[in-house]
């Protein structure tokens, strides 16, 4: 895993759960010689229900299927739906189980959406398999294939490699990766849908943030459009700072966070906090409003990346992490053409009705944004 760009990869957007659940499931269906499960939030109910029997069933017909969930983020996924995992055949481990008293180290989370089938296709996102997260929040998946599907195996290897298994009798057995299946094309300069370039970027806390760094030095740099959608806006100081930047230099800023339908709504307002200087700093700022929007994803240019992160303090100082980038111009058309879909469902904050704002609610943005800053110290 040497966060390296690589060529000849095919990538596909699967916006909103009733395109991404269908195409997991059915690669599930198809898999032949291992399926790789990493997730972080996975609770028992309907959802859960066709994943476990999805799962259940490729390893009854022998293929090795391995899972690996967080601890704390699969409190809600039942034994019994475990134990049929693992009747079944299937391997299961747990990342870092919560410790009492060692609280600073039970705050790290695998909060990484990975399913990689045969080592030939890789769904990463920000996904979670929950009934309330698939009917009632909105989400995007990217389908990848290509060479970058065996660095997500090796990154999927490392964290396996640490985490404890929930049953003592199960032995693990990494499937061997098998021929890189290359999609044709000339695929020059990544510009072609046959033929991209794609890297897989990795968070481990404070140990490790080439997704933080990546994102930093694509927003410096770009030159016609910075797009970011992100649902919890806590940006770093030195993430807005860019940001402002490149609006001040002519540079199409837009930001598109989750509005009312929030999941923690003191989360919304301690980012509105920031709202004011990066409104007079030219970016313009969306909340979305159908939903809770859970996507992640940035547009730079011609350069975009999907994932996990959510590129706020939480995900940058406690998590880990998984982002896939990738370099088109065909793909980044795609990337725009979904940003401007839910720009459309959204409502754009305007400078001068934001400044005129009742005073209770920027007393309670600053309240919030200044308990946010000494947390931010305090870590």
């Amino acid at each position: 895993m040497h966060d390296e760009w690589t060529q000849g990869n095919r990538f596909e957007l699967l916006p909103a759960a009733e395109n991404y659940v269908p195409a997991m499931l059915s690669a599930i269906e198809s898999a032949r010689h291992s399926i790789l499960f990493e997730q972080y939030l996975m609770e028992s109910g309907h959802h859960a229900d066709l994943f476990v029997d999805a799962l259940a069933k490729a390893a009854r017909r022998g293929v090795p299927v391995y899972l690996l969930l967080d601890t704390y983020g699969t409190k809600g996924f039942t034994h019994r739906d475990r134990q049929r995992l693992i009747d079944a055949g299937a391997a299961l481990r747990l990342f870092n189980p919560v410790t009492p008293g060692r609280l600073s180290k039970s705050l790290a989370r695998d909060h990484r959406k990975l399913l990689l089938i045969d080592h030939r296709v890789a769904f990463t996102g920000g996904f979670c398999i929950t009934d309330k997260f698939l009917y009632d929040w909105y989400d995007i998946a990217i389908k990848a294939e290509g060479p970058v599907v065996e660095d997500w195996a090796a990154l999927f290897s490392r964290a396996w490699s640490v985490s404890r298994a929930w049953s003592a009798a199960m032995q693990y057995r990494h499937p061997r990766p098998l021929p890189v299946n290359r999609p044709t094309g000339s695929g020059e300069s990544g510009n072609d849908a046959s033929g991209m370039l794609g890297r897989v970027v990795h968070g481990e806390g404070r140990r490790y943030q080439e997704i933080r760094f990546s994102l930093q030095r694509r927003i410096s740099a770009a030159q016609q459009r910075v797009w970011l959608y992100t649902p919890y806006f806590l940006p770093t100081f030195s993430l807005r700072r860019r940001l402002m930047a490149a609006a001040r230099r002519g540079v199409d800023v837009r930001l598109l966070v989750a509005g009312p339908r929030h999941d923690h709504p003191s989360v919304r307002y301690t980012g509105q906090h920031f709202y004011r200087r990066l409104l007079r700093a030219g970016v313009r700022i969306y909340e979305y409003q159908p939903t809770f929007t859970h996507a992640k994803f940035c547009l730079a240019d011609d350069w975009s990346t999907i994932g996990s992160c959510n590129f706020d303090h939480w995900s940058l100082r406690w998590n880990l992490e998984a982002n896939q980038e990738v370099i088109s111009t065909r793909f980044a058309r795609e990337v725009r053409q979904l940003f401007e879909d839910n720009l459309a469902r959204s409502h754009e904050i305007d400078p001068v009705t934001w400044a005129r704002r009742p005073k209770w609610q920027a007393c309670r943005e600053r309240v919030l944004g200044t308990a946010n800053a000494w947390l931010t110290l305090l870590r």
